[in-house]
């Protein structure tokens, strides 16, 4: 008889635990209350659409006090703590950064990007959205699909937050927090949409 995965009891993590595993090699991992999760490996159009994006934003902030990070640098969260690793992130003034027993973890994004994958989005979405938005650095957040045109863009407002969606490859999103743009068929050029991810 085979057991439901679901249903077995799940181990508790410590943060000391979690820690050790996080030195201990290449891999990334994520903390969620207990539970410890693989952040390495992803698709070959995740790495194309990380590229593509990082490619043209990292270009317009070329002479800029600004910073472009991929994916190697967590993030800081207080809401889901300690930290989260994002596909791209950046910086415009001085980076500032916290040692977590031996990490160092990003404290001030202007913006974030996170690629989606089914596994991913969910959590994209709902959790690691608000963990973000609650940094007071943060002023944009992008949301990009894998499986069709489709980028979700939040822009702070205040206290509130704007959300558009773009799935037209000839749309150019502005980019507020960089004073920057985003070429859609740019992002998803070289990236296929077929039935698998």
């Amino acid at each position: 008889m085979v057991a439901n995965l679901k249903s077995l009891p799940r181990p508790y993590y410590s943060l000391e635990e979690y820690f050790a595993l996080e030195k201990a090699g290449a891999a990334r991992y994520e903390y969620w209350d207990g539970d410890i999760v693989c952040m390495s490996g992803g698709t070959p159009k995740h790495y194309i659409l990380s590229g593509n994006i990082f490619y043209q934003i990292r270009q317009q902030l070329e002479g800029k006090n600004c910073q472009t990070y991929t994916e190697g640098i967590p993030i800081k969260t207080p809401k889901l703590p300690p930290y989260r690793y994002a596909d791209m992130s950046v910086v415009c003034s001085e980076s500032q950064f916290k040692n977590m027993r031996g990490i160092y973890a990003l404290l001030n994004p202007l913006l974030v990007v996170e690629v989606l994958s089914s596994t991913t989005e969910e959590v994209d979405r709902n959790e690691k959205r608000i963990a973000y938005q609650a940094l007071k650095s943060l002023q944009e957040y992008l949301l990009v699909a894998q499986n069709a045109p489709q980028i979700t863009q939040y822009i702070r407002q205040g206290n509130f937050w704007m959300v558009k969606d773009y799935s037209d490859l000839s749309e150019v999103i502005e980019l507020p927090s960089i004073k920057g743009l985003l070429s859609l068929a740019a992002v998803y050029n070289g990236v296929s949409f077929d039935a698998t991810e």
